[in-house]
């Protein structure tokens, strides 16, 4: 009993100890917080004004190494380039979603993250790996240095370098988020390579049910394949994917067509012909946008 006395009295007594040095510390009135104002650029406050206000969209084009793929090794973005191609995204990526399918839609499922760097990285397969997207929340945008303003002018230069990548990437997203129905899978089960896709003929790939040789690599990269291609194409180009094809090739393409059709419209009442039309229109206009205006 004496002992339980003296142990209480002890903790009693630190306590009382703890809470007088607590007490006589002085609480500093300085936050270890920033409190100061974010200072924009031009380019910072046209960002801020075209994405993060209409999409919640955060844009990153100053080189942040937690945001970059730690197996790759980039370099910053030139900023003026990036301006230009951050105009030409939200015009051809965004808006042409929101005007299609809707504003809301753009919103709840575009990337929470852009981020621009100036070369592409490189797989172990040496190929170029010039957009990635992580979780559904980020999309990188690389090979930025390389951009020309007749690049930039020219849709379908545009769409080898980032368009066709832009829904690329969209797709896995979309996907991540209400997955595809698992029977496109086995469309083409046997005919996945994995990384072997690199050394697969064009035509090989169009003969055998796919759009291009990286849709070999698995039934993810395919329906995302099958999907950019499709709604990034004149009729003209697709229909010469299928005259390559030929009738096997063109009948395994057009089952898989109308899977992605059907998904975009049950789970995300999206019409991909609608879409296609408007990026097409748009992609016919951007040799006329102002790319030096940030107003």
């Amino acid at each position: 009993m004496k002992r339980n006395i003296l142990l209480a009295a002890i903790v009693i007594a630190c306590g009382t100890m703890v809470l007088t040095a607590c007490n006589d510390e002085k609480v500093g009135g300085d936050s270890i917080f920033p409190t100061t104002a974010l200072k924009r650029n031009k380019f910072d406050q046209w960002l801020y004004n075209n994405y993060t206000m209409p999409y919640n969209i955060e844009f990153q084009y100053r080189l942040k190494t937690e945001e970059t793929d730690k197996a790759y090794n980039f370099v910053p973005a030139d900023s003026a380039k990036t301006a230009k191609l951050a105009i030409i995204t939200k015009y051809m990526w965004f808006d042409a979603y929101a005007e299609t399918v809707g504003l809301d839609f753009v919103k709840e499922n575009v990337p929470r993250i852009i981020v621009a760097v100036g070369i592409p990285g490189y797989t172990r397969y040496r190929t170029e790996v010039v957009g990635s997207a992580e979780g559904g929340y980020k999309v990188t945008l690389s090979k930025v240095n390389a951009l020309t303003d007749d690049l930039l002018k020219d849709y379908g230069s545009m769409t080898g370098f980032y368009f066709h990548t832009m829904h690329h990437e969209f797709m896995h997203i979309l996907n991540q988020k209400k997955p595809y129905d698992e029977s496109f899978d086995d469309i083409s089960r046997a005919d996945y390579v994995s990384g072997n896709w690199t050394s697969v003929p064009e035509k090989q790939a169009y003969s055998q049910g796919f759009v291009s040789p990286y849709s070999m690599e698995n039934p993810a990269e395919d329906i995302a394949e099958l999907y950019s291609i499709y709604v990034t194409s004149t009729p003209q180009e697709w229909n010469k994917i299928l005259q390559i094809a030929g009738p096997k090739g063109t009948s395994i393409i057009n089952r898989k067509l109308k899977m992605v059709r059907e998904y975009m419209r049950n789970s995300w009442d999206a019409d991909i012909d609608l879409l296609r039309n408007a990026i097409l229109r748009r992609g016919s206009k951007i040799a006329t946008l102002n790319l030096e205006s940030l107003e």
